[in-house]
């Protein structure tokens, strides 16, 4: 029987093969949403979808991809921006 905190849905539950070769149950925190682009909505690709302890381990130039606004815009707004800002 689970312990309390182990029956919610929060946690993800992890089949793992012990050393002693026995699977086991183990309960992990579920990864985060995937970011998305600030003005269409799309998913970004490039990003990882961490929780913030491990993307704090990571180097910043794989956290996001290295472009004007990377990580926060899609590349096709990326595109619609720079030709607004060169019409200007």
């Amino acid at each position: 029987m689970p312990a309390g905190r182990h029956k919610s849905r929060t946690l993800r539950r992890v089949s793992r093969k012990t050393p002693g070769a026995k699977t086991t149950l183990q309960y992990k925190k579920r990864k985060p949403s995937k970011a998305k682009c600030g003005m269409c909505g799309a998913v970004l690709s490039g990003v990882p979808r961490e929780r913030p302890k491990k993307m704090q381990n990571i180097s910043k130039t794989k956290k996001r991809p290295e472009r004007p606004f990377g990580g926060v815009l899609c590349p096709k707004c990326m595109r619609k921006i720079i030709k607004e800002s060169i019409r200007e």
